[in-house]
């Protein structure tokens, strides 16, 4: 059963990403549908990686766990990627928005590691939300 629970989950963090990168897809961007479905992926397996450690060597007296450390260390580690993504031209930086949004799509692979399924689809609902809505607002009304 557990193995179907961790089957599901992947494919559900998958999933999401999937979702966000198909409207960067979409737009043109540079990270799409591959980039964001792989960091939300990732996220969610370093994240289990990271529980099936601590439940096999938490009674041990040499090995110390803090929870945070993970998440610390996801995000630090998809803001490098991000950083990657951001650069710029001669009159205005781009990417700023792609790194975001593979900061947050992290954050939805440690929400399904961590079985708030219901909160990874709210936070998938609101990035789509601020990509396209938000997105057509400062296109049409901002920098008009």
């Amino acid at each position: 059963m557990l193995n179907l629970l961790i089957i599901l989950e992947l494919v559900f963090a998958t999933l999401l990403g999937a979702i966000i990168g198909l409207e960067r897809e979409v737009k043109g961007k540079n990270a799409g549908f591959q980039t964001y479905a792989l960091v939300c992926l990732g996220s969610y397996l370093f994240t289990i990686v990271f529980y099936a450690l601590y439940e096999n060597f938490s009674g041990s007296a040499q090995v110390s766990f803090d929870p945070a450390r993970i998440v610390q260390t996801i995000a630090i580690g998809v803001g490098f990627l991000g950083a990657g993504a951001i650069f710029k031209d001669t009159h205005r930086v781009q990417g700023l928005t792609t790194a975001a949004g593979l900061w947050v799509v992290a954050g939805i692979g440690m929400t399904v590691a961590l079985h708030e399924y219901f909160m990874a689809l709210i936070v998938t609902f609101l990035v789509i939300l601020i990509f396209v809505i938000f997105g057509m607002f400062e296109k049409t009304i901002i920098k008009k």
